[in-house]
């Protein structure tokens, strides 16, 4: 699993695939349908490390909330 703290760019992705920027960039036009699902899966990542932090905001409002 990656963690990502901010938005990741083609250079990043690439490298977390194991392939070339060129590689993505190729499938990008020439495999579109690939493209999107490898976006997908990196928008889903980010959007559960998101969720963990919103989840951690919480709890600490809830727990100062409790101690009052």
């Amino acid at each position: 699993m990656y963690i990502f703290s901010m938005k990741l760019t083609q250079q990043d992705m690439a490298r977390i695939l194991g392939i070339t920027p060129m590689t993505l960039r190729n499938w990008r036009k020439e495999k579109p349908n690939l493209y999107k699902i490898i976006m997908q899966g990196f928008a889903f990542d980010e959007a559960i490390e998101e969720a963990k932090k919103n989840y951690e905001k919480l709890e600490t409002l809830r727990e100062c909330v409790v101690k009052k």
